[in-house]
């Protein structure tokens, strides 16, 4: 996922900074009246040191130097708070609209993404704002105006002295030139590696249980130190050009005052300045130093950050879907037609559906049946908008779902996907995720439909007990019952159920079965099934092969007047005797 960036990354920043630019604004205020106090005290150190050589009084000065080292500490800490909290206020607000970002993501974007490395774009990538906020914007603004009153003040003492200041600050300039497109170029590197290494670590631990069962603990091992790796190396190739970039501005810098040292001396010697001078010349190039090194700090975060915004910005240009205005409540059984409807997952692959047609009225039960990759689960990703059809069109009440607003579609629609997604969290948290209003009387009603009562008695904190990351702590059927127990909570005019009875005992497949005739008399139930004790219950069923309906009928019609459906039925029935 790499998009280049049509706004440069310094107005791309200050969108995340502005929110915050008065806060900011006293905080370099108050950084540069530490500065400013710093400023001063080279000139009070020359008087104090014209004082001594004439025995003069110098209570007066040293008072002073210490009203100033104490003003000095005392107003760059509530500074230093103020930029902290600020940066923390921006990381705060990247992060927010970054995750209001994700989950609004359309459902083919975050196909084509590794949640892992999406993850890491909200944690680590977010924290580097941190630093760039205080490193890049306020150091370089304080920073630059203190080196420039540094520079003029030097320029009052001696100007001879400060042309060898200026050519050690030349130096410098020509070296961060050099290196640092090459930190830039490091950083981005090792943030893609560490959003590499961050996927792969999500594949393995959602999958352990079957890392585990194939013995291939030491191959992920091996892949995962390799992801680990890559991003070490990438790490340090940013750190090599950093310490560069620091080391030979400090070395430059040390040669500069030993210079200053050697030369002041001398001019000193003949007269050309007094001690007092040379004395609080060299403060000054010493209160240079800090000031051109936070400069250099300011130019290597930038890059950092810099690359951080390129991520964080892939993620901001993904297409998101518009949940449109609140739903209006009605509990109506509704329609859904198909209408030469064509689609496929990528444009590289081959199609799904191939001109699918058919109508479900209102209520009633409606069974989707056929081979694998027949397009029976795509019919409900395209009624519920996850994806739209390359033609065609998909009505829900005779509309286009591309006409309803989103969150008016999703609300009038219950879906329990294949494999019955459970949360982490409680067992009450998960059934009140689709219906948060649902009342203590519904959740035992739902409980007892869906027969999860007795389990739930016999759970230590009954429906506040947690379900383990993705419902571990339950079985499967266990969690597909609690998914459907979600979506009937809706109380949804279409009911989406797929594969819901796969991992159910005949017990609780009757109960189950029970449970959906009687959901169908209040709402439209479309089911994706293969047990055949499912599929004859259906006022119609829906035969697909190869991405096109075969036949649309009854049970007793298709096995006589469709040939795959007649064998679909064979099969089924000797499964279901089978199981049972």
């Amino acid at each position: 996922m790499t998009v280049q960036l049509q706004t440069p990354v310094w107005r791309v920043l200050l969108g995340y900074v502005r929110p915050f630019r008065w806060v900011l604004v006293a905080g370099a205020v108050l950084s540069l009246m530490t500065g400013a106090t710093g400023l001063a005290l080279p000139l009070v150190v020359r008087e104090l040191v014209t004082g001594l050589q004439s025995d003069q009084g110098v209570a007066g000065l040293l008072a002073l130097m210490t009203l100033l080292i104490l003003g000095n500490a005392a107003i760059g800490a509530y500074g230093s708070y103020l930029l902290e909290r600020t940066a923390e206020s921006v990381v705060l607000l990247a992060r927010r609209r970054l995750v209001s970002r994700l989950l609004w993501l359309r459902v083919p974007a975050v196909d084509a993404a590794e949640p892992g490395d999406l993850m890491s774009r909200v944690t680590s990538d977010t924290t580097l704002l941190r630093q760039v906020t205080t490193g890049s914007f306020v150091s370089a603004v304080t920073s630059t105006l203190t080196l420039v009153a540094t520079v003029v003040l030097m320029a009052t003492l001696d100007p001879v002295l400060l042309v060898v200041t200026l050519g050690a600050l030349l130096v410098a300039q020509v070296v961060m030139r050099l290196v640092i497109p090459r930190i830039r170029r490091a950083s981005k590197q090792a943030q893609e590696s560490v959003g590499i290494m961050g996927a792969a670590l999500e594949r393995v631990l959602g999958a352990l249980r079957t890392v585990k069962a194939s013995g291939a603990e030491e191959r992920e091992r091996d892949r995962l130190h390799a992801a680990a790796g890559d991003a070490y190396g990438a790490g340090v190739r940013a750190a090599k050009w950093e310490a560069i970039v620091g080391n030979v501005g400090g070395l430059v810098m040390q040669l500069a005052f030993i210079t200053v040292i050697g030369l002041g001396g001398s001019r000193v010697a003949s007269g050309a300045i007094d001690i007092g001078t040379l004395v609080a010349f060299l403060l000054y190039l010493i209160y240079l130093m800090p000031s051109l090194r936070e400069l250099v700090n300011a130019a290597t975060q930038y890059q950092r950050g810099a690359a951080a915004v390129a991520r964080i910005s892939e993620v901001e240009s993904l297409p998101v879907e518009t949940p449109g205005e609140p739903p209006s409540v009605t509990h109506e059984p509704a329609s859904v037609t198909f209408e030469r409807v064509r689609f496929r997952y990528q444009p590289d692959l081959p199609e799904v559906h191939r001109g699918v047609s058919f109508t479900v009225p209102p209520g009633g039960m409606t069974a989707f049946v056929g081979p694998s990759g027949a397009g029976k689960t795509t019919v409900f990703s395209l009624v519920e908008r996850f994806y739209e059809p390359e033609s065609g069109r998909v009505l829900v009440d005779g509309t286009d779902v591309r006409d309803w607003p989103l969150a008016g579609l999703r609300a009038a629609i219950g879906y329990v996907e294949q494999d019955a997604p459970v949360l982490s969290g409680t067992l009450r948290e998960n059934l009140l995720f689709g219906a948060p209003a649902a009342t203590p009387l519904e959740i035992d009603d739902i409980l007892g439909v869906t027969r999860l009562s007795a389990m739930v008695a016999r759970l230590p904190d009954g429906l506040d007990t947690p379900v383990g990351h993705r419902g571990i702590k339950l079985s499967g059927g266990e969690r597909q019952r609690i998914a459907i127990a979600r979506a009937l909570l809706r109380r949804p005019r279409l009911l989406l159920l797929d594969e819901v009875t796969s991992q159910l005992d005949a017990v609780n497949e009757a109960a189950l079965r029970a449970t959906i005739a009687d959901a169908a008399t209040t709402t439209t139930v479309l089911v994706v099934a293969h047990r055949l004790s499912t599929v004859t219950m259906a006022d119609r069923i829906v035969v697909m092969d190869a991405g096109e309906v075969r036949a649309v009928g009854t049970h007793a019609d298709l096995v006589t007047g469709d040939p795959l459906y007649a064998e679909l039925a064979t099969t089924q029935l000797l499964a279901t005797a089978h199981l049972e």
